[in-house]
């Protein structure tokens, strides 16, 4: 909204909405096909057009990690030997070390926002981040961050660290397993940008219970949760037991 953002609490950087309202309820109702356990009334009573374009606060940390973590690995191979199997196991002790440089970690910044789906609809493209302008907010809602760079710190570490681990742990796909045993991983932290991100929301009730579901404004990608009606499914459940049972109750008759 034009005019609510001064001084401090001015974002640096904006991304515009790519995804239209239409292309986020197309993409809704997408999600809903092919799910044969969704409640007929979930759908029927969704107030699907009630999606909302938001702009969603973002931290965005720069930084590096650099690190060595220690695996047990092993490869095992199975042989017949006159009349046995024999199974033959090599256990390694594998290190490895690095270090890895980031840009523009996403941490929302809106205690509103659920960290997993804001995490989910990831990735963006960042080449596409503009300097902010209150140009890009009419007609969305635009929100203001609620946690503090000191307090989201943790997660952004943690996703680097993550992020390190994950890479050695790439370079050992050469083993049939590979445990990590310890690591010494030590992060550096860099400058942090503050950003709105387009996000696509749609918050629904149904049956007493709340869902919510998240569409990245600018790929598209879309998570949600979603209802299961039990009554279909043990009723699926039956007609598939039903006949089953039908055919063991056979064989026996015929022992």
């Amino acid at each position: 909204m034009p005019g609510q953002f001064s001084g401090a609490l001015k974002p640096e950087f904006v991304l515009p909405f790519k995804m239209t309202k239409d292309d986020a309820v197309r993409a809704l109702r997408a999600h809903y096909r092919g799910k044969p356990f969704l409640p007929r009334t979930f759908t029927a009573g969704n107030h699907i057009e009630e999606i909302q374009g938001v702009y969603v606060p973002f931290w965005l940390f720069d930084g590096g990690a650099e690190g060595e973590v220690d695996y047990k690995a092993a490869n095992s191979r199975t042989y017949r030997d006159d009349d046995y199997e024999v199974t033959e196991t090599d256990h390694y002790d594998v290190h490895r070390g690095g270090s890895i440089a980031f840009e523009k970690i996403p941490v929302d910044a809106s205690s509103k926002m659920p960290d997993d789906h804001m995490d989910s609809i990831e990735p963006y493209d960042y080449a596409g981040l503009k300097p902010f302008s209150t140009a890009y907010l009419p007609g969305f809602l635009a929100d203001k961050y609620d946690v503090t760079v000191e307090d989201s710190h943790d997660r952004a570490d943690g996703r680097c660290s993550a992020s390190l681990e994950g890479a050695l742990r790439r370079t050992t796909t050469q083993y049939d397993t590979c445990v990590p045993l310890q690591q010494d991983i030590h992060l550096h932290r860099g400058k942090v940008h503050y950003a709105l991100l387009p996000v696509w929301m749609l918050h629904t009730k149904w049956s007493g219970k709340d869902f919510l579901f998240a569409m990245n404004g600018q790929t598209g990608k879309l998570v949600g949760d979603l209802p299961t009606d039990m009554g279909k499914f043990w009723g699926i459940f039956a007609a598939i037991a039903a006949p089953v049972t039908a055919i063991a109750a056979a064989i026996l008759m015929l022992i």
